[in-house]
């Protein structure tokens, strides 16, 4: 099995899934509305998008179709539901942990620049490109 560690940095729309499947099995439409609500409309996973990293993340091994539907009054037999496998779930958590990590550090930042932070992070930002 791969390291978790191996996956990171996620991309945004990976993350936002795997973050919508982390409490329950879902279908792609409820995915799509979970990650607009969550995010207060700043993120939204059109269904080209969707799906295209749904069949992404099934074939690394990070989620796969689930084999449990809820009741048929309640589901359309059309659905497909997916759900979070366990190198998934390790992946979520690493990458949470990374953001977790990058938001402390930004604080320490803001903590010690206080008043200067906003100018250097912009200097900061401005470096970046010639880094990589």
């Amino acid at each position: 099995m791969p390291k978790p560690e191996t996956f990171l940095p996620l991309k945004t729309n990976w993350f936002h899934i795997l973050l919508s499947l982390a409490g329950e099995d879902q279908h792609g439409y409820g995915i799509m509305q979970e990650v607009r609500l969550r995010t207060g409309d700043k993120v939204r996973l059109w269904p080209a998008t969707l799906y295209g990293s749904l069949k992404r993340l099934i074939e690394e091994g990070l989620i796969e179709e689930s084999g449990e539907r809820p009741a048929p009054e309640f589901d359309d037999a059309r659905r497909r539901y997916y759900r979070l496998t366990r190198l998934g779930r390790r992946v979520l958590d690493a990458e949470s942990r990374r953001l977790l990590k990058i938001r402390m550090e930004e604080a320490t930042l803001r903590e010690t620049f206080g008043a200067r932070y906003d100018e250097y992070s912009r200097a900061t930002w401005r470096l970046l490109p010639g880094l990589f």
